[in-house]
């Protein structure tokens, strides 16, 4: 039993690594379209002062981020099919989030999780391969197939602007709201179906049997619910914390070149 269920896994991770469409593999510089705004030149808007922080594409230099973008007029064009399949497919590719499965599946190994696929390589195996199965099938229905399939935009539009707590309340609720491509507000079927898309898939098709639990699915379905409004104040908040770094820093380095070129006799004024 074991040994299918590791063919089974690691059936699904040469499915991942067979050749896929070039837009798949290519990787833009930002996968959002760019579309002129309207209006002209307007006097900025002290709200405003971190609405265009730069997004960077990986949190805390790790984490892929490729689907945050600010909520300005130039990101707000829809995008195509082939875009959204391009965040699909860097959220799954993306080398840190390979390097994150590693360390989940030795947690689990470490903590026995998912009992009934013992312990030793084999096991140790058969648990990466499952977690490389959710990050695929995760990306591909979250990102790509979905979206895809019901005009809805994957991305998260980061508020940037307001009060903290009006930030964070918006930033906990794009959990159950998203937009259309049309950049009309609806229900995320994207986020909240395609997690428990990809949750039924891995129960039912290379976890072990034993495992296959519906209260099990349901379980892990609305922890991953609460994870994401954790997940979402991180895409919200982390463009602040690099403005506020990279203000300092350039403060930092203003001093010190005040102090350098001070002269011998300005220093003794």
């Amino acid at each position: 039993m074991r040994l299918l269920h590791s063919k089974r896994a690691l059936a699904l991770l040469a499915l991942a690594l067979l050749p896929v469409p070039s837009y798949a593999q290519e990787k833009p510089d930002s996968p959002q379209p760019k579309v002129a705004a309207d209006g002209g030149d307007k006097p900025a808007d002290p709200l405003d002062k971190d609405a265009n922080d730069e997004v960077p594409k990986r949190i805390f230099w790790i984490i892929p981020n490729f689907m945050t973008t600010n909520d300005q007029p130039e990101n707000q064009g829809p995008l195509t099919p082939k875009q959204k399949f391009n965040i699909a497919w860097h959220q799954f590719w993306d080398m840190s989030a390979h390097f994150g499965n590693i360390i989940q599946a030795s947690i689990s190994q470490a903590a026995n999780g998912i009992p009934h696929y013992g312990q030793g390589w084999a096991a140790y195996g058969e648990r990466l391969g499952a977690q490389e199965g959710d990050q695929f099938t995760g990306s591909m229905l979250i990102y790509g197939v979905i979206p895809t399939l019901l005009h809805q935009d994957p991305r998260y539009f980061r508020k940037g602007r307001g009060k903290a707590w009006s930030r964070i309340g918006y930033a906990a609720s794009r959990v159950v709201i998203a937009r259309t491509d049309a950049g009309k507000p609806t229900f995320n079927v994207s986020t909240v179906f395609g997690q428990l898309g990809q949750a039924t898939i891995s129960a039912y098709t290379y976890y072990p049997q034993q495992d296959r639990a519906w209260r099990g699915v349901m379980s892990g379905w609305a922890i991953n619910q609460g994870y994401n409004i954790g997940w979402n104040q991180l895409k919200e908040f982390t463009p602040d914390l690099g403005a506020f770094m990279k203000r300092h820093s350039k403060k930092t380095n203003k001093g010190r070149e005040v102090q350098d070129n001070r002269s011998p006799l300005s220093a003794t004024d």
